[in-house]
């Protein structure tokens, strides 16, 4: 039966406030002229949803923004960009998030102001809702803080329909690493980690043999490895596929702009050679760009560069 959304996504949305070239923060009580400063839409699950969006797939969205200017900056991007607004909530409590970037050719700093996202909650997920959808991406896990709501939810979605269900765990803000994560791998079938990510969490010397020990429970472990390009876990066999050569000017979102274009090829039926191939050029695309998704490609952008690589 054709489903309503190809995505369901839970999570956080907020205004990215970008500020390139800052080499030092004022000293207090002074004022510092800078080039440019520049205000996109931010939060890992709403780039996805907008990177999803711009390949073509129809996504829905569920989350929180401030009854502000910011959040009706977001609402009107979501739906120019095709991300059904409808389960997105106007909050009077709260603000919409705001994060302001500092960044140069070396580092970057960030300012954060967590505004509606600071309750976020896999239990406030609408399970009626994701059914309608084929696929559901989930990011947001923080270990022992939230690991019975997310194994608790996980299990409810894997039980009640055929809904494919991708998770990018994260960085673990606590260094625990918690072992646990392994109780959610097998309801998950696309699982998103970095190189780092995977090494923390399976204890293994080398990534390869973390990402097989994950593959293991979950139905495919995918691991980003930045200028390295990306690799893949399914059926215990290794795909690997190389980065592509593009000119960086803010890495803000490239993890999530690869999530987006690996699980759109992915509900295409695509192997997970060319999946990784999507993931690599959607990643690649957005780097090219200031703000987590003004550089992600279109379909017939992807389509394109593809072809000639």
């Amino acid at each position: 039966m054709k489903k309503k959304w190809d995505t369901y996504i839970y999570g956080d949305v907020n205004i990215d406030l970008v500020v390139p070239g800052v080499e030092e923060l004022p000293a207090p009580g002074t004022e510092v002229d800078v080039e440019t400063m520049e205000t996109f839409v931010g939060g890992g699950a709403a780039l996805f949803a907008l990177g999803v969006a711009k390949l073509g797939l129809t996504p829905a969205f569920q989350g929180s923004v401030g009854r502000d200017m910011y959040g009706r900056y977001i609402r009107n991007l979501f739906r120019e960009t095709g991300v059904d607004d409808a389960l997105l909530a106007d909050r009077d409590d709260t603000n919409t998030g705001i994060s302001i970037s500092f960044t140069n050719e070396r580092d970057r700093c960030f300012l954060t102001y967590r505004g509606n996202n600071a309750g976020l909650s896999l239990r406030h997920m609408d399970l009626e809702k994701v059914k309608e959808a084929r696929h559901v991406h989930v990011t947001g896990y923080e270990g022992t803080s939230n690991h019975e709501e997310y194994l608790g939810v996980l299990r409810k979605i894997k039980g009640s329909g055929d809904t494919t269900v991708s998770f990018d765990v994260g960085w673990d803000m606590t260094g625990a690493w918690y072992e646990g994560i392994f109780e959610l791998l097998p309801y998950i079938d696309v699982l998103f980690m970095n190189e780092t990510e995977c090494l923390h969490y399976t204890r293994c010397e080398d990534v390869e043999t973390g990402a097989v020990k994950l593959a293991e429970k979950a139905g495919m472990a995918v691991i980003k490895l930045g200028k390295k390009g990306a690799l893949a876990v399914k059926d215990g066999k290794i795909c690997k596929a190389p980065a592509y050569d593009f000119k960086v000017v803010d890495t803000t979102g490239a993890g999530d702009s690869f999530n987006a274009g690996f699980v759109s090829a992915f509900l295409e039926g695509l192997t997970v050679e060319d999946c990784l191939r999507w993931g690599n050029c959607c990643g690649s695309f957005s780097v090219t760009r200031l703000g987590g998704n003004t550089g992600f490609p279109t379909r017939k952008e992807l389509e394109a560069f593809l072809a000639d690589h």
